[in-house]
């Protein structure tokens, strides 16, 4: 994901701001780490560039 994202992109619970924490980058793309509300707490994965926004319930578990 590019970090521009980060301007459009909000929590799908609360609509509150997402703060990012980059584990492993590219120049231009975001490919691991995680996107986390800044009012609920609740954390979003970002896995292979693509930040996982669905609310907690409707993720699939991974080993």
């Amino acid at each position: 994901m590019k970090e521009s994202l980060l301007d459009v992109v909000c929590c799908p619970l609360d609509k509150h701001d997402l703060e990012l924490d980059v584990e492993d980058r590219t120049d231009e793309e975001i490919l691991e780490g995680t996107l986390t509300c800044s009012d609920c707490g609740e954390v979003y994965p970002i896995e292979d560039g693509i930040p996982n926004l669905l609310p907690p319930d409707m993720r699939e578990e991974s080993d």
